[in-house]
């Protein structure tokens, strides 16, 4: 097998040395717009980032509806040798019960460094029967270099054991967060405001159970928050009368997104609708400011299962969804995992694994392959036995793919032992799922697969032609033998002669971005107002080729 390579077999020496002068000018010119991130990433790991470009997912039905002998095949990730990379603290910190990855993963890319926020809770605040019942739950802080090898530095900002020698953030006022995600948003004009936290904490009730609402929380550097309301909490809690969103149960921080100039929250509950469904679905709230939230929901997901009501007091029982989407946005797609809960009659036998979802308009979300366990639950003795959480961390780094996720074993919640760390799961960059010639169909023996057509088609892409354009390919199996050709069409589906016909872009080597060259040319100009792309894996092994993504920068 050849070795990867990052450029097209047809460019020239002097076409590579061309097309390295110009790749600043094209850093700036992705489509749609963003700031310098490219460049740094790129610097550093030899890829560029993949968020500044228009990413056609092999998996994404919306963006490559068309399709013609060939099948989707899923992938899931392997767990990294290092997990749990966050584990519980030592006796006596602030974390010594629970670290619990409800939480968020982002990289500066002005630094490098990973950043994490999680929930701790101390076994000490825990039991202390003096202290409101949702002040033990704290918000922590991690930091890494590599995403790896993670530390937790003393903050010295929050008072907690006689001491502030922790790694505690401070969040004014104090309340008790359960669940919570954090955003960077570099855009705000106002720069106390350009981290966002929701947090999902409770109202008091006078029956034994309490109601989860959003508490929206707003910093400039992630360690020290400000409540982006006025409320008061009362005994660190939220008083109902202060809800940005119904005085509903509803669980809102499973996943946090922007996505066309607004704010949406994800989360999960049961509340009544003009649709009904069995248990646990993935609801969302928007917001234009992060502080004033929609007083209406959308639903997000609901399993195929939910659409059969069990009926009252059956709450816990049968397949839902848990705790809304984590979601990794991809500037024209959103990427999801959200849990999949199989519930049963008692407690302890109900488990979790993590599925995976996609979205094309911030709202409805769909699983790409029915019922896929994208990362199942730990074996019985392993640190994630019996449920996963799926935590929003998602980082391409290098040749690979980083998925952050908690664990959280539901069968044995009701002894309340120690719970929670963080793990990896880890996929080839950007290798979601593969599409591939399907040699199941209809007369597909050697020579009738040579015969018969494996081709996709994009949907109509618009096109700013206020700059250039450079295609890239992400894809494995390519050789001589094995290689896709590559046509850019109008509207109308007609080829465009300057890259299709004998100008057609002819990939032969594998990688994980590799420029798509017409003739001599990568980077594109004058395109029509609106594109699309026809892709044929072609040659005697093309049974051999794996498709994931094609970007546009």
């Amino acid at each position: 097998m050849k070795k990867p390579v990052t450029h097209s077999k047809t460019l020239s020496q002097t076409q590579r040395r061309a097309q390295l002068l110009t790749f600043a000018a094209i850093l700036a010119c992705a489509w749609p717009a963003f700031a310098d991130d490219g460049l740094q990433a790129s610097a550093k790991d030899q890829y560029f980032d993949e968020t500044s470009a228009v990413t056609l997912f092999s998996f994404d039905d919306v963006s490559i509806p068309f399709t013609q002998n060939l099948k989707l095949v899923m992938r899931s990730p392997q767990r990294h040798p290092a997990n749990p990379v966050v584990k519980r603290g030592p006796e006596n910190s602030v974390d010594d019960w629970a670290v619990q990855f409800y939480g968020s993963v982002i990289r500066d890319r002005s630094t490098g460094k990973f950043r994490m926020w999680y929930v701790a809770v101390s076994k000490s605040e825990r039991n202390d029967r003096m202290l409101p019942r949702s002040a033990p739950w704290r918000v922590a802080y991690a930091e890494s270099d590599d995403g790896i090898t993670w530390t937790k530095p003393n903050l010295g900002l929050v008072l907690s054991g006689g001491n502030t020698n922790n790694n505690l953030v401070k969040l004014d006022p104090r309340i008790g967060v359960l669940n919570l995600k954090v955003l960077h948003d570099p855009d705000d004009p106002n720069p106390n405001r350009r981290y966002k936290m929701g947090a999902h904490v409770w109202t008091p009730k006078s029956s034994k159970r309490r109601n989860g609402t959003l508490a929206p929380f707003v910093s400039a550097d992630g360690l020290t928050w400000k409540l982006a309301t006025d409320a008061v909490p009362v005994d660190a809690e939220l008083q109902e009368s202060d809800t940005v969103i119904p005085p509903l149960h509803f669980e809102p921080v499973g996943g946090l997104y922007k996505w066309d100039g607004l704010f949406y929250l994800s989360g999960q509950n049961a509340i009544v609708a003009s649709r009904p469904y069995h248990g646990r679905v993935s609801r969302t709230f928007i917001s234009s400011d992060f502080a004033k939230w929609s007083q209406t929901n959308a639903i997000q997901f609901v399993r195929s299962h939910q659409h059969h009501l069990l009926g009252p007091g059956k709450s816990r029982i049968g397949e839902q969804t848990h705790e809304g989407i984590s979601v990794w946005n991809r500037a024209n797609v959103l990427v999801g995992i959200s849990g999949m809960w199989h519930g049963t009659k008692e407690w302890n036998d109900v488990t979790i694994d993590l599925g995976f979802v996609v979205s094309n308009d911030g709202i409805r979300f769909r699983e790409p392959a029915h019922e896929h366990i994208f990362l199942k639950r730990g074996e019985d003795g392993d640190w994630d036995q019996g449920g996963l959480l799926q935590g929003q961390g998602f980082e391409n780094l290098g040749e690979q793919t980083l998925l952050y996720y908690g664990a959280w074993d539901p069968r044995v919640w009701e002894n309340s032992p120690p719970r929670g760390g963080v793990g990896i799961a880890t996929l080839p960059r950007d290798r979601l799922a593969d599409l591939i010639v399907d040699s199941t169909t209809e007369g597909s023996g050697d020579y009738q697969m040579k015969k018969t057509v494996s081709s996709f088609m994009t949907r109509s892409l618009k096109i700013d032609n206020a700059a250039p354009r450079q295609f890239y390919l992400n894809a494995d199996g390519l050789n001589d033998s094995a290689t896709l050709r590559i046509e850019l069409l109008d509207h109308e589906m007609n080829p465009l002669p300057a890259y299709s016909g004998r100008h057609t872009a002819i990939v032969s080597n594998y990688g994980f971005q590799t420029p798509i060259v017409w003739g001599s040319r990568s980077l594109i100009e004058n395109l029509p107002d609106r594109v699309r792309l026809r892709v044929t894996f072609d040659g005697s092994r093309k049974s051999k080729i794996r498709f994931n993504a094609l970007y546009i920068r």
